[in-house]
């Protein structure tokens, strides 16, 4: 089975205020084609530093995710739940999310077919991009 680039990220919400506003445009992604969610987690800090976690059906705000299709579960450990709420705030949560990107298989396999090798990949922040992208438009 071919396998696309499989990326992940934690966001995070201060004063653990989990809400479902990302979930519409994360199903939306998964019914395009674009992705396939591999594993999502929900994580809590309470104010003793302890950490849960939190179920879809366990917080009003989650719910809306259960709506991704396909089988979500077994990538991420608990060691990375560890590392995710490391730096995490007392009273705050945050998501873990790990998908394949599906638009990137057919790219993905002429690479290993034609021997190129992987160097190196990386995400550049929005925040140093745009202005970037801004002054590219005004030009």
């Amino acid at each position: 089975m071919p396998i696309g680039p499989v990326e992940y990220l934690i966001v995070a919400f201060p004063g653990n205020q989990f809400n479902g506003d990302i979930a519409p445009a994360l199903v939306d992604l998964v019914e395009s084609g674009t992705i396939r969610v591999l594993d999502l987690v929900f994580v809590a800090k309470d104010a003793d530093g302890n950490v849960v976690i939190v179920e879809f059906d366990e917080h009003e705000g989650l719910r809306a995710f259960a709506e991704i299709d396909g089988e979500i579960g077994g990538v991420i450990s608990h060691e990375d739940i560890e590392h995710a709420t490391h730096d995490l705030p007392e009273n705050s949560s945050a998501a873990v999310l790990v998908w394949e990107d599906v638009w990137a298989i057919p790219f993905a396999e002429a690479m290993r077919n034609s021997g190129a090798v992987l160097v190196e990949a990386a995400r550049i922040p929005h925040d140093l991009i745009e202005p970037l992208m801004t002054d590219l438009a005004s030009s």
